[in-house]
């Protein structure tokens, strides 16, 4: 087992103030209390700097002034002495603690076989056009795995001998003050080391020659990065077969999924502060008039910031009338009339967890008959489906889909429509649901024939969407409706994240009394 040894300036901590720290190193998000530290505890050491690992003195290795406070350090992301209004003591994303961030490492290199290693590349910063870029997401395993949010980065995990005993290798950009001036912030090498707690850090521009060194003795690498394109080494591909021309590859995805897909309590806890303050947007929504979609949309985004969530999750769906029945129409641009549906699916954000919600409601405020029957048909259907978000059930999402079909055929056949043959696909085209956490359709490729347990997340979305010609009741022509409520699944109750959504009929038509 590799030894760390314990720097003198986290000595220095206990016998310095949090608001003086006299060293770059300090920065570190840490209190008194090791448990609720950054310092990442490991079965029997303390997760910090090796100062064996490089040959220079600490003086000479910081980028920084050691008389700086940490407060006065411009980071790449927000951190707990610049943002304390976004971080708790120990937290290196919001809710997200780094001892949790080492227990994901831990547990996903507790997966693999000896001589293994995990590479995983940052997400590019994508451009909108010309000059003009999209605000940066860092892609999402990357971000479980380390909470570090900033491009040209790569991340390695290789396992050692130890029982839970891994190496964190972080390459990142290092601090440029005249590159900064024009881009904006960086974290830095000292950051990566320092702050998210590798315990290996370097230049990304130097990436070749550190990945040949942290490769060194690895007999099998996963990762999902892109080897090849048609049949051309990426520039990923590249590089890796120079750093390990003979070490195989295999996937990552089926050991990361195995890990995200199961929520611990603080990810349930921000989807949960996602889902209230998105559901009381929407329901604050459907308390006003509209006549524009956009000014619908752009309501719900100011509501999501001054909440003091990070902003939307996804493009929202506003489709007034008959625009309902098109499942993703996300032009938003269109008049609302009095006499018409708004389907409204909308979420918010919180520390990169998601919540997403769908609600559809009169216009007006009021529901005409033709509009309440439909609505409460499909508003059973989901009612009974969530009571089911309980891993006693042992039902699968696939299983749930099957489920709130038959119920929503049943209803349907109480309202005079014909259901035979294939027209429940029509009126009906999508899966009751999918898992939801960091991605809106999280873990992508995680099976849905999987029984559903305690800490799984998910969506229950039942929708009727009927075409406007003669094969369907009048009344009901052109009309689309679909209820969605986030949800994680416990032992013998759902919890229902965006309850604050009201979705009654009676509770609807109160907003406007």
């Amino acid at each position: 087992m590799k030894l760390h040894r314990l720097p003198l300036w986290q000595l220095e901590r206990h016998f310095k103030p949090h608001s003086t720290l006299s060293s770059p190193q300090l920065t570190r998000l840490c209190s008194t209390n090791p448990a609720s530290s950054t310092f990442s505890k490991h079965s029997s050491k303390l997760k910090c700097i090796n100062l064996e690992c490089n040959s220079r003195s600490t003086a000479a290795r910081r980028a920084y002034s050691t008389t700086i406070s940490a407060k006065d350090i411009l980071f790449g992301q927000p951190v707990y002495e610049t943002h304390p209004h976004v971080l708790k003591s120990g937290e290196l994303t919001p809710g997200i603690t780094a001892q949790e961030y080492h227990e994901r490492r831990a547990s996903l290199i507790n997966s693999l076989p000896p001589n293994s290693a995990v590479i995983l590349p940052s997400a590019t910063l994508h451009y909108r056009s010309g000059a003009v870029f999209h605000p940066f997401r860092q892609e999402s395993n990357f971000l479980y795995l380390t909470g570090f949010s900033e491009p040209e980065s790569l991340a390695v995990l290789t396992k050692t001998d130890g029982v839970d005993d891994y190496l964190f290798h972080l390459y990142c950009r290092p601090k440029d003050p005249k590159a900064e001036q024009w881009t904006g912030p960086w974290s830095g090498v000292d950051a990566a080391r320092d702050v998210w707690n590798a315990d290996l850090a370097g230049d990304i521009g130097r990436v070749e020659n550190l990945l040949a060194d942290a490769l060194k003795g690895v007999k099998q690498i996963y990762t999902d990065a892109e080897l090849t394109n048609n049949g051309v080494f990426t520039k990923f591909g590249n590089l890796l077969s120079s750093a390990a021309p003979k070490v195989k590859t295999a996937p990552l995805k089926p050991y990361v999924n195995a890990l995200r897909a199961v929520k611990s309590p603080a990810e349930i806890a921000n989807m949960r502060r996602a889902g209230r303050d998105s559901g009381r947007a929407l329901t604050e929504a459907m308390r006003r008039p509209w006549k524009y979609e956009k000014e619908l949309a752009a309501f719900l985004e100011y509501q999501y910031q001054m909440s003091g969530l990070d902003g939307q999750a996804y493009i929202p769906v506003v489709a007034g009338g008959k625009k309902a029945t098109l499942i993703h129409y996300v032009l938003n641009n269109g008049i609302l009339n009095d006499s018409e549906f708004v389907l409204v699916d909308a979420g918010g954000e919180y520390g990169t967890y998601i919540a997403d919600i769908t609600r559809t409601w009169p216009i007006s405020g009021k529901f005409s008959p033709a509009q309440k029957d439909l609505y409460n048909a499909v508003l059973r259907a989901q009612r009974s489906s969530v009571s089911l978000c309980r891993a006693s059930a042992n039902v699968t999402l696939d299983k749930l889909h099957h489920i709130t079909e038959n119920a929503l055929r049943d209803q349907l056949q109480q309202l005079g429509f014909d259901v035979s043959g294939d027209r429940m696909g029509i009126l009906f085209p999508h899966h009751v649901g999918h898992y939801i956490g960091l991605d809106v359709h999280d873990v992508p490729g995680y099976p849905r024939n999987v029984a559903l347990k305690d800490g799984h997340c998910i969506t229950i979305e039942p929708g009727v969407y009927v075409p406007d010609d003669e094969r369907w009741p009048k009344a009901f022509r052109g009309l689309g409706i679909r209820i969605e409520d986030s949800v994680c699944v416990g032992d013998d109750s759902p919890l229902i994240l965006t309850t604050e959504a009201v979705k009654e009929v009676d509770d609807i038509e109160a907003l406007r009394n």
